[in-house]
C-alpha cells in the first residue's frame, strides 16, 4: 500500500506553494505532496498577475484583506531580498482627476492610515513631478507599495521545497476524492496519492475540488479576465512607477492603471470581463460546461443583473480598442492607441455568494480533513507567505 503522507496541497500557485513552505518550517519531518495539474508551478493567477506589491489601502479596516496585506507585503520584500528575487519599492500614487473624486480619495486615506499604511496626500504641483505625463488635481502617495515576478517567487519556493524533500507533483490533477479510514485518497492524473489531511489551494477551480471532497462551497467562482496592453518601448517613460485611479464605488475592481513593471515594460489595465471559462484567456477560448453553469447559477445570475451595465462597458472597452485607450487617457492623456500592443491576459477567480454578492474578502472554509481556500484575489499574492503561515496552523493543530 502507497504511503500515506501527511499533508497534501491541491494547487500550486503562489498560495499554495507559499503554504507548502510555511508547512515545512512549522512542522519538519511532516510528509508533505504538493499536486499542481500544469507542467509548471505558477501557471494561471499567479503566472499572469502584475506584480504589485500591494500597501494594503483598499480593505476595511479589520478585514482579513488588511491583516494579511501589510505584514505580508513587508514579508515579501525580505523574501525577494533575500533570494535575489527582481524587486523594487517604487510607491504608487492613487490619482483624482476632478474634484468630484475628492471625497472618496479621502476615505481611501482615513482607510489606509487605520489600516498601517503610510500615505500622504500631494497636490497636483507635487504629482507633476513625480508623474509629469499623469493629469490629476489631487493624490494619494503609497510610498510602500512596488513590484516583483510573483512566477519568479514560485520557482524560488518550489526550490526551497524540493531541497526540503517536500513531495512536487506536476502535470497532476485531481479528479476524485474519497475517504478511507481515517484518512483520505486523492485520485490523480498520475495516480492516487494517500494522505490524512489536504488543503484546497486550487485557485480557479477552488470551488469544483471542494465539491470532489464532499463540501458544499458558500460561494461559487466566477473567472473575470483582466486584458492588458503594453506601450512601445519608446512610450515606456510615460510613467516612472505605479498610476491608479479612484475606485468607482459601484464597481467592484480598481479600474484601468498603469503598471511599470521590474522588466522596464509599461502595463496599461486591466479590465475585467467575465471568462468563457475557467482558463478563458481569450473570446475565442469557452467552455460549454462553464457556460451551462453560469446560465444555470441563480447568483451569477443575479451579479449579471446587478452589473449589466459595468459589464457591457467593460466587454466594450475589451471589444473596442479607442474606448480602452479612452479610459486610459483619463490619467494619462498622451497616450495614443498607436502606443499600444496587447499584452498577456489573465483571469482572476472572484467567489459570488448566492444571492450574487461579490466576496469581498478572503474566504476559507474547513471540515475534518480539509482547508478550502475559496476566495483569495488581490493582495493574495502580496501576501501569499503570511496567507500560508494561517492555513498552515490550521491544518498543522491536527496533525498528531
Amino acid at each position: 500500500m502507497a504511503e500515506t503522507n501527511d499533508i497534501t496541497i491541491v494547487g500550486g500557485g503562489i498560495v499554495g506553494l507559499a503554504t507548502a513552505h510555511a508547512l515545512v518550517r512549522q512542522a519538519p519531518g511532516r510528509r508533505v505532496v504538493v499536486l499542481e495539474k500544469e507542467h509548471r508551478w505558477g501557471a494561471h493567477q499567479t503566472g499572469h498577475n502584475s506584480g504589485v506589491i500591494h500597501s494594503g489601502l483598499y480593505y476595511p479596516p479589520g478585514s482579513a484583506k488588511a491583516r494579511f496585506a501589510r505584514g505580508g507585503g513587508e514579508a515579501m520584500y525580505r523574501f525577494c531580498a533575500e533570494h535575489g528575487i527582481p524587486v523594487q519599492r517604487t510607491g504608487k500614487v492613487v490619482v483624482a482627476t476632478g474634484p468630484g473624486q475628492l471625497p472618496a480619495l479621502a476615505e481611501l486615506a482615513r482607510r489606509g492610515t487605520a489600516n498601517g499604511v503610510r500615505v500622504r496626500e500631494i497636490g497636483a504641483a507635487e504629482l507633476r513631478d513625480r508623474e509629469p505625463h499623469v493629469r490629476g488635481v489631487r493624490a494619494l502617495l503609497v510610498p510602500d507599495a512596488g513590484i516583483t515576478d510573483f512566477a519568479a517567487v514560485c520557482r524560488e519556493l518550489a526550490g526551497i521545497l524540493a531541497e526540503r524533500g517536500v513531495d512536487l507533483r506536476t502535470g497532476t490533477e485531481l479528479v476524485e476524492v474519497r475517504r478511507d479510514g481515517p484518512g483520505l485518497v486523492l485520485t490523480t492524473t498520475s495516480g492516487e496519492v494517500r494522505t490524512r489531511h489536504a488543503v484546497n489551494c486550487a485557485g480557479l477551480h477552488g470551488d469544483a475540488v471542494a465539491e470532489l471532497a464532499g463540501a458544499t462551497p458558500p460561494a461559487r467562482i466566477l473567472p473575470f479576465r483582466g486584458e492588458y496592453y503594453e506601450t512601445a518601448p519608446a512610450r515606456r517613460d510615460l510613467v516612472n512607477a505605479l498610476v491608479y485611479p479612484v475606485p468607482d464605488p459601484a464597481f467592484p475592481f480598481l479600474g484601468v492603471h498603469l503598471t511599470r513593471m521590474v522588466d522596464g515594460g509599461l502595463h496599461v489595465g486591466p479590465n475585467a470581463v467575465p471568462a468563457l471559462a475557467r482558463e478563458g484567456y481569450d473570446w475565442r477560448t469557452w467552455s460549454p460546461e462553464h457556460l451551462r453553469r453560469m446560465a444555470g447559477d441563480p447568483g451569477l445570475r443575479a451579479l449579471a443583473r446587478r452589473y449589466w451595465r459595468t459589464g457591457l462597458g467593460e466587454i466594450s472597452r475589451s471589444l473596442v480598442k479607442p474606448l480602452f485607450v479612452r479610459a486610459a487617457r483619463q490619467l494619462l492623456p498622451e497616450l495614443r492607441g498607436r502606443d499600444l500592443v496587447r499584452a498577456e491576459a489573465g483571469v482572476r477567480a472572484q467567489a459570488v455568494t448566492a444571492d450574487g454578492a461579490l466576496v469581498d474578502d478572503f474566504l476559507v472554509v474547513e471540515d475534518e480533513h480539509w482547508v478550502h481556500v475559496l476566495n483569495a484575489p488581490s493582495p493574495a499574492a502580496t501576501a501569499s507567505l503570511l496567507i500560508g503561515e494561517d492555513i498552515a496552523t490550521r491544518i498543522t493543530s491536527r496533525v498528531a
